[in-house]
């Protein structure tokens, strides 16, 4: 398995913080957000990463170069952003052949790698990929969906007013390789996942429910959260 972490967000959401600070790099306790993720991707031998770049590049590139992690990390920047599904295709010569992990940078999440992996490895058939999701504390924010009996998606609310329900998802994916033969159809180079991608997969995605933590660092309120949820022993 291999894993793209997605982190070239601009993080507007969370200015002035980001004015100096890409989003991927804000702190976290004594680290960085993106070395939790790089932590966990090396505890389970998933490599290399694939790590994209835009906003502050030069800051992300100078934290990987004196990572621990950096001979497992391959930096991708993007001149204009090309969206996650873009950003995906882009780099089909590197995930093509293996299973692909894909998250996204500016989330702060705590869960059972091995559990997510074993999870879509056991999979129904007719599922192409699995989701992670959570419950969130604001369900208009966020994607909610609507499962079966299975675990598999039959229903997906981007951020509307009434949603029904608190399950969402979190942004956090195992893939099939075949997954690039949907993206090169769309024939594009700019491909959004959530609005162009997921909708197509209805009924072939499965999810795993992540029960320890799950946080989007997107504004400066749910940052100042995640600092003190870490703070009160999350790590």
């Amino acid at each position: 398995m291999k894993a793209l972490l997605l982190a070239a967000g601009l993080g507007t959401r969370l200015r002035p913080l980001t004015d100096s600070i890409p989003k991927c790099l804000v702190p976290i306790g004594e680290r960085p957000l993106m070395d939790y993720w790089l932590d966990m991707f090396s505890a389970a031998q998933i490599r290399p990463v694939v790590v994209n770049l835009h906003y502050l590049s030069d800051k992300v590139l100078n934290y990987l170069k004196k990572s621990r992690f950096k001979k497992n990390v391959i930096p991708f920047y993007e001149e204009q952003l090309l969206g996650t599904g873009g950003t995906l295709l882009k780099n089909r010569a590197v995930f093509e052949h293996d299973q692909i992990l894909m998250a996204h940078g500016d989330n702060l999440s705590v869960f059972d790698l091995n559990a997510f992996i074993n999870a879509h490895n056991t999979r129904p058939l007719e599922c192409d990929m699995t989701m992670m999701t959570f419950e969130t504390d604001t369900p208009q924010s966020c994607g909610i969906l609507e499962l079966d009996k299975k675990g598999v998606v039959r229903e997906f609310h981007e951020k509307v007013s009434n949603p029904p329900g608190n399950i969402a998802n979190a942004a956090v994916y195992i893939l099939e390789p075949s997954i690039f033969k949907f993206l090169e159809c769309i024939d594009k180079d700019r491909i959004d996942f959530s609005t162009e991608v997921l909708p197509e997969y209805i009924g072939r995605i499965f999810t795993f429910h992540n029960k320890n933590y799950h946080r989007d660092i997107g504004t400066l309120e749910s940052y100042e959260r995640a600092k003190n949820d870490f703070s009160n022993g999350l790590g």
